[in-house]
């Protein structure tokens, strides 16, 4: 028997990390193609610290609650739902609504629990798995051998990204704050990790040929310093922009290396492409958990009474892997 009530984490107003406060909400509605969730984790991402801030509002039609990553248990499905039991458990992409006890999710953006894979720690892997793999492998060639740079490698989408470059047989050299992120990101595969407080990228990697693939969540002058690292062809994917998101580039450099400059945010994509998304992870990458070429990455789990603590953690950039938030204390 379901509860009336759920337990969740509620933005007194968009603000700082201490506008997070728990509350109580009634259960969502279950419509059709959608299951319902009890939650055993949710993931903290980048998006859920600009949405608190109040610069990235829900779709129409999604939660207004944070969380866009979830592990649990099936608890309830609507009408139209194969391939997914009451009673089965998983993790899930979803479009708001994941700092609740229940979340209501389409069914086919959901992926069974790997291999060796914890219930808690897969709340971390489906928001940045689902970016990284659609931005960077989702009906894209990448030849092995390609040097493909990643910044922030520390991070949620870092560690992700250097995991899946590695075992796709591609060279990756990446970023990081301090010499223990620089020998964490090695544990996970990358060739070259680069103390930006001590070494310019840009002479790093076109001393190594350049990169062929670029993957930035800083913006700023990082922008026109990726153009300079890039080999030609090469094609560049802005995630975020953490330092900034207005700057000013020479366009040339552009056309004589023939790059490809782009980027996307995942939530507001349709709903069929994460769908398309969902089914190639299953195929192509969940079994890479199996034999140990993939690994959760988790730091820290904070109950929901302390959603500001993760945010703050999350803001401060001290952390490896994935931040969680659990609605058990």
């Amino acid at each position: 028997m379901l509860p009336n009530l759920m337990k969740t984490v509620e933005m007194r107003e968009p603000g700082r990390p201490e506008v997070l406060q728990t509350g109580q909400r009634n259960l969502p509605d279950v419509r059709d193609g959608e299951v319902l969730i009890r939650v055993s984790a949710a993931g903290v991402n980048g998006p859920d610290l600009v949405q608190r801030r109040g610069h990235y509002p829900p779709p129409k039609g999604a939660s207004d609650l944070l969380g866009l990553e979830v592990s649990g248990e099936i608890v309830a499905k609507g009408d139209a739902v194969g391939g997914w039991s009451v009673g089965d458990h998983l993790c899930a992409l979803t479009n708001g609504g994941g700092y609740a006890e229940y979340v209501a999710v389409d069914a086919s953006h959901c992926l069974p629990i790997p291999d060796s894979v914890s219930e808690t720690d897969a709340a971390g892997l489906c928001e940045t798995y689902f970016t990284v793999w659609s931005n960077l492998f989702f009906d894209q060639t990448v030849t092995a051998g390609d040097l493909l740079l990643v910044h922030g490698g520390a991070g949620g989408i870092g560690s992700t990204a250097i995991q899946l470059g590695k075992a796709l047989g591609l060279r990756v050299f990446t970023t990081c704050a301090n010499a223990d992120d620089c020998a964490y990101v090695a544990g996970l595969g990358a060739e070259r990790a680069i103390n930006f407080h001590d070494e310019d990228f840009v002479d790093v990697v076109r001393g190594a040929g350049g990169a062929n693939l670029i993957l930035d969540i800083i913006g700023g002058d990082y922008v026109a310093r990726n153009i300079k690292a890039a080999s030609p062809d090469a094609r560049i994917v802005q995630l975020a922009f953490n330092a900034g998101s207005k700057v000013e580039i020479n366009l040339m450099p552009i056309m004589l290396k023939r790059l490809v400059y782009t980027g996307s945010t995942l939530r507001s994509r349709p709903e069929n492409f994460k769908s398309e998304v969902a089914a190639d992870l299953r195929a192509r990458v969940w079994p890479l958990f199996a034999d140990g070429q993939l690994a959760a990455q988790t730091h820290h789990v904070f109950p929901f009474e302390q959603a500001a603590q993760a945010h703050e953690m999350m803001e401060k950039a001290t952390h490896r892997g994935k931040i969680l938030l659990s609605p058990r204390s």
